[in-house]
């Protein structure tokens, strides 16, 4: 008999314990997700729920162990609901538009230009290594990423017409070759209608690399030109959770490009301050969790997991060199290439010119040495040079007047246009 009186007690006590870790580990799916809420609706808002509870109990709008699932057909959105993109519509010819440069930089880098050279934009430069400076970044993750994600959640109620988010570096090889790798002659001749129109357009026109097929998500053999690849299947699960993972992901590279505030506004804040905690957390490193943002943002911002404009459109209505078609385009190119080839050659006769000049007067001539003019030995070349390079300047003449036509730029961009539609 005294045994049964101590036995209930502890009987009940064990049926309590057990009862409490069968209700957390119950409500820990729910607990996790709870972290995704943050991008998207609360529990128990936007969803259709059962009424009735695995324990067959009735929910009465308050927390307890037994909530419902959602009914599968609503589950897949219910907590991270996907953004409702619309085109934008371009301010009236000439108003002005506030714009914006966002940028990464460190202490060893100079980023002045931006000012001196672009006053029709404001500047956000964040440090990257100095966190007393005005404005820097929580952690240096991730490269450029973690200053552009920083930039818009401090500035999401209060952001401009356009935000163009560059590398500290005036002079790049991704920069496209049209402007001389500089970014001054680039964002001088950004169009902002077509930001306003698109939401979301990457400043750089060329395909390659990055387009027109390019990462490929779930790869399982590492690409020595993009070792992020076979980690973009992670990447994308923990980033995008309710998204299936695409089989390609493409954009032309390298990571910069403008948008505007109403589309970054269309996506709620929550969602991008979620994206900067996977990067503060993630034990991808600094390098890789870049690189796997760089074939991103066309998604985060477009909803396409493949954004390839044509060049010739992306120049045309993106910068106001309006070739009159792709295969105009093409023989821009190709021209171009060839008045590089030629540029070399004459370089390397030039070279060899100093040379000589240099032996004649050193007395130090020997039987390898020409003993005539090196332009001799490819007559033309400098003529050729000349005339292949003044044909260039003129297609390139021609390509900026007819940009200056806002008929001729819809026209090449395949867009409606309406008498008063603006660069």
């Amino acid at each position: 008999m005294i045994l049964s009186r101590r036995v209930v007690p502890l009987l009940g006590l064990c049926f309590f314990v057990a009862f409490f870790f069968t209700a957390r580990q119950l409500s820990r799916p729910w607990g996790k997700m709870g972290q995704v809420v943050g991008m998207g609706d609360v529990i128990g808002q936007g969803g259709d729920f059962s009424q009735e509870s695995r324990f067959g109990m009735s929910l009465n709008g308050t927390w307890n162990i037994t909530m419902a699932r959602p009914k599968a057909k609503e589950q897949k959105n219910l907590f991270a609901p996907h953004p409702h993109f619309e085109p934008g519509i371009p301010k009236p010819p000439g108003q002005e538009y506030t714009k914006i440069i966002v940028a990464p930089r460190t202490r060893y880098e100079d980023t002045s230009w931006m000012e001196e050279q672009l006053p029709e934009y404001g500047t956000a430069v964040y440090w990257v290594d100095d966190p007393t400076a005005v404005l820097h970044v929580p952690k240096n993750k991730g490269h450029e990423v973690m200053v552009y994600l920083t930039y818009i959640i401090d500035n999401y109620d209060n952001l401009p017409d356009i935000a163009v988010f560059v590398h500290a570096h005036q002079y790049a090889w991704h920069n496209d070759p049209i402007f001389q790798g500089d970014a001054v002659e680039m964002l001088k001749r950004l169009n902002p209608a077509r930001v306003i129109r698109e939401g979301y357009m990457n400043t750089r026109c060329g395909f390659g690399p990055g387009c027109p097929d390019w990462m490929h998500p779930g790869a399982l053999v590492e690409d020595g030109n993009k070792q992020e690849e076979v980690l973009m299947a992670r990447a994308w699960a923990e980033i995008f959770p309710d998204d299936p993972v695409p089989s390609v992901l493409s954009q032309p590279c390298c990571a910069q490009f403008a948008v505007s505030g109403e589309r970054i506004r269309a996506i709620p804040q929550s969602r991008f301050i979620f994206y900067r905690d996977w990067l503060l957390q993630t034990d991808f490193s600094d390098y890789i969790a870049g690189r796997v943002w760089e074939y991103m943002w066309q998604y985060v911002f477009t909803g396409k997991p493949v954004l390839c404009v044509d060049e010739h459109i992306c120049m045309c209505d993106g910068y106001g060199y309006c070739f009159g078609s792709d295969d105009g385009f093409r023989a821009y190119q190709d021209l171009e290439k060839e008045v590089a080839e030629l540029g070399d050659r004459v370089m390397n006769l030039e070279f060899l010119n100093n040379d000589l000049d240099i032996a004649e007067e050193n007395n130090d001539l020997d039987d390898s040495m020409p003993v005539e003019a090196p332009e001799k030995k490819e007559p033309g070349v400098y003529k050729l040079h000349r005339e292949k390079q003044k044909e260039l300047n003129d297609m390139w003449d021609e390509a900026i007047e007819r940009g200056k036509n806002p008929k001729d730029r819809a026209l090449e961009a395949g867009r409606p246009w309406k008498e008063g539609d603006g660069f």
